[in-house]
């Protein structure tokens, strides 16, 4: 075992290293971005902020950690949890490519007492298979790079209007578009505020996906509990303390933010195209 040195210093030492490895995953993330960052564009910017450089104090350190694991999602990356399916099992369509769609709410518009609503909405791709014919048994082409891309500058033309994502508003209406042949599985739904955002948005869907939109396989439910707010709902004491009581289907406008195909929990996700600049997409955006 070799001596330390007597002016080794474990603080400088530890310091170095967080630096060293924790640069190179920065570097990895933001591998499209030449050097380290500059302010020519969103991306650029993001790994100029995030990098860790000599003479940074504890604050600054602390932030840009924060920025890159934290607010970017790094620390989160390839967790099932967040991009993985949300199936227990295996529906029939396992095998097949899953598009997802996620909307969430403006921050402008987001109640001081609430987080951001976000929804998600997936379909899977049943004229492709996720790994070939030979692999699972299926007679459908494994989907490619290039057919990835197409259905990425569909959702763009789709879902961005004037280079931001279209909105739809929520609510305590459930709709249901079910077609299980082109990839629209029993189950699911979409909470909307009337069926005229319901029908807007699925027949995007089956547009990007080149499927046909039927009108009859559209089904809106409208409950008899109407959507309460943050005020209407009230807040509820819980080990003495009063805190604020969950929304019911709450009605606001959600915009369109990000696209992506999951390829099994076993493959990180392929991004077609993302408004937040958190990911690099397979088109560019705006």
């Amino acid at each position: 075992m070799t001596e330390l040195p007597d002016n080794f210093s474990p603080w400088e030492h530890l310091q170095s290293t967080y630096m060293l490895e924790y640069n190179k995953r920065v570097d990895k993330f933001f591998s499209d971005v030449q050097g380290n960052g500059d302010l020519s564009n969103v991306r650029a910017s993001l790994k100029l902020a995030c990098r860790l450089v000599d003479g940074d104090n504890q604050a600054t350190w602390a932030l840009r950690t924060s920025l890159f694991l934290d607010v970017i999602g790094y620390s989160r990356k390839n967790l099932a949890i967040v991009y993985g399916s949300k199936f227990d099992t295996a529906p029939p369509v396992a095998g097949h490519p899953q598009l997802f769609l996620v909307f969430s709410q403006d921050a402008a518009a987001t109640p001081n007492e609430e987080s951001p609503i976000e929804h998600e909405k997936s379909v899977r791709l049943m004229r492709f298979s996720c790994t070939g014919g030979d692999d699972d048994g299926s007679t459908k082409p494994a989907i490619t790079k290039t057919n990835m891309t197409e259905i990425a500058n569909e959702v763009k033309a789709l879902f961005l209007s004037s280079s931001r994502g279209i909105t739809y508003t929520c609510g305590n209406k459930s709709a249901s578009y079910t077609d299980p042949e082109n990839g629209f599985a029993r189950g699911n739904y979409l909470l909307v505020n009337s069926r005229t955002d319901a029908t807007e948005i699925y027949e995007k869907i089956c547009n990007a996906i080149d499927v046909p939109f039927k009108t009859e396989k559209l089904i809106v439910n409208d409950p008899d509990k109407p959507s309460t707010t943050t005020a209407t709902a009230g807040k509820i004491t819980i080990l003495g303390k009063q805190v604020q009581n969950r929304r019911y289907r709450p009605v606001a406008a959600l915009r369109f933010r990000s696209a992506y195909i999951s390829l099994g929990n076993l493959v990180p996700p392929v991004f077609l195209i993302d408004t937040t600049m958190r990911n690099k997409g397979l088109v560019s955006y705006p």
